[in-house]
């Protein structure tokens, strides 16, 4: 999500893919590096990642979804959760939206 004021009331968080970025196929602390120079959150369904890394070195909130899959049916119904979430997760902590 990028920094404000993209992110309003009458509009919410604007989103962007690592892909439409040119990020595809970077590491996860490479992306979390470049995430964190343009953005406030890191949303992403890698159940592994904080622990895998030590988010508190890095200047971005980390949201894990916990879905069945990433297929949008499965992520629709975490979308309410998710958004009430990014108003309370920290820089440099992680959350989960089951």
């Amino acid at each position: 999500m990028r920094r404000p004021p993209a992110c309003s009331r009458n509009h919410g968080p604007q989103v962007e893919t690592f892909p439409r970025k040119g990020w595809a196929g970077k590491r996860n602390v490479e992306l979390l590096s470049l995430a964190a120079a343009e953005f406030d959150a890191f949303v992403t369904i890698d159940r592994n990642l904080s622990k895998q890394h030590d988010l508190s070195q890095y200047n971005i909130a980390v949201v894990i979804l916990i879905a069945g899959s990433n297929r949008l049916a499965d992520l629709l119904p975490l979308i309410r959760p998710l958004l009430s979430t990014l108003q309370s997760v920290k820089l440099g902590e992680a959350a989960e939206v089951s």
